[in-house]
């Protein structure tokens, strides 16, 4: 739910007087009335820290004298507002990208950048993105955080299951299949997502405990599917780096997999560009052993890790999954377009299947249906949701295709 303009608190930060002047004639215009102003960095910091001084939007600009706008977003960062932020500068579009980038790494609510000269349309419709305390609720949830006695007792109780999102086929609607997603259904706290437990996990070595809980708690539910959907036929899970040094770990899957009387090729194992980066041999052996018997192998996240390349080289994937990052940006950046177009040829050449991550909005399915993708993955299509109503999503998205 959006907040009447003339709720909002503004604060403008501009070292120019005039554009001050001008920013706060615009917000008036617009409906705002409590406008507040600083020359640079240093002073809205120092308004910002008074306790009377609780702000909603601050429209700040990136060259300022003393502390740059980049400064002053980092600090924003580290106080932890709640604020929304709209920037402004005159830089070239490739370097607000940039920034634009590095705001939302601060955890900060970012609305967007405008190139000067400020038009009131664009500075309107910037505004009308603005949530009331979404940077707020967004970092408690991910503050939320567990013991390492919470989680190991939450593993012995075989708390953690499986939830499915669908992958869908862009040319035709159709679905095309599910990655399996870890969830901690804890006792007294209700559904835990990944970001609150996977880290520990890793940090603790625990994360290979957790890989073989999903896989097989996922392969026992991909029967259930039947033939809900014509295509919806291959069952995506993750394999931890831990694991995928383990040299049993090929024979481990191949048992699992054959126990639930199901074919390799019904399963896609999601691995990281970083996969191959330490055991080299013994990463190989296991996912070249995977790939003898028929396991399809996507490179999960693609573009986020720094030896894409080489590892496109090394091993034989067969799906290439382009990160949500790219597709999101790939709208507004030129930059983040082109990568994702020549991901996409280069994925088409090797003969490689492309999947997008991150798909959540109709614009985003447009460019990837122009681009030549062949499947989304993201809330556009579904949530990740519980085994049970996986199967009764597929039957009423498939009916409306």
């Amino acid at each position: 739910m959006t907040m009447p303009i003339a709720n909002l608190r503004f604060l403008v930060v501009d070292d120019h007087e005039f554009q001050r002047a001008m920013l706060k004639r615009m917000l008036q215009s617009l409906g705002a009335q409590h406008i507040y102003e600083a020359a640079d960095g240093i002073e809205a910091l120092d308004i910002l820290r008074r306790e009377d001084r609780c702000f909603d939007i601050i429209l700040s600009d990136l060259e300022m004298p003393e502390m740059d706008g980049m400064e002053f977003i980092r600090h924003l960062g580290e106080l932890t507002t709640g604020v929304s932020v709209i920037l402004i500068s005159a830089l070239e579009p490739s370097l607000i990208a940039s920034v634009e980038t590095m705001t939302q790494a601060y955890g900060i609510n970012l609305l967007g950048a405008m190139e000067k000269p400020i038009l009131m349309p664009q500075l309107e419709a910037l505004i009308s993105l603005h949530k009331p305390c979404q940077t707020k609720q967004k970092q408690s949830c991910v503050a939320q955080e567990f013991t390492l006695k919470e989680i190991i007792d939450g593993l012995r109780s075989n708390e953690f299951e499986a939830f499915f999102q669908p992958k869908c086929e862009l040319a035709t609607g159709h679905i095309t299949g599910a990655e399996a997603l870890a969830r901690w259904r804890h006792p007294e706290k209700g559904i835990i997502p990944p970001a609150a437990f996977i880290k520990p996990m890793e940090d603790n070595g625990l994360i290979d405990d957790l890989t073989w809980i999903m896989l097989r708690k996922a392969v026992a539910f991909r029967p259930m599917w039947g033939d809900i959907s014509r295509k919806a036929g291959t069952l995506s899970v993750n394999l931890s780096t831990q694991s995928l040094g383990e040299v049993d770990m090929a024979g481990r899957i191949i048992e699992i997999v054959h126990t639930e009387k199901l074919e390799p090729e019904q399963i896609i194992l999601e691995v990281t560009e970083s996969a191959a980066a330490t055991d080299v041999g013994k990463v190989l052996e296991n996912l070249s052993r995977l790939r003898m018997r028929g396991f399809g192998l996507s490179i999960d996240d693609y573009g986020t890790g720094y030896s894409s390349m080489q590892q496109l080289m090394r091993i034989a994937f067969t799906e290439l999954k382009i990160d949500r990052s790219f597709v999101a940006d790939a709208i507004k950046h030129e930059s983040a377009r082109v990568i994702l177009e020549s991901s996409l040829n280069m994925a088409r050449k090797l003969k490689m299947k492309t999947v997008a991550e991150g798909v959540e909005t109709q614009p985003d399915w447009d460019l990837l249906c122009e681009l030549g993708c062949e499947c989304a993955q993201g809330y556009f299509i579904a949530k990740p949701m519980e085994a049970d109503a996986f199967a009764d999503w597929i039957q009423d998205w498939e009916r409306a295709v």
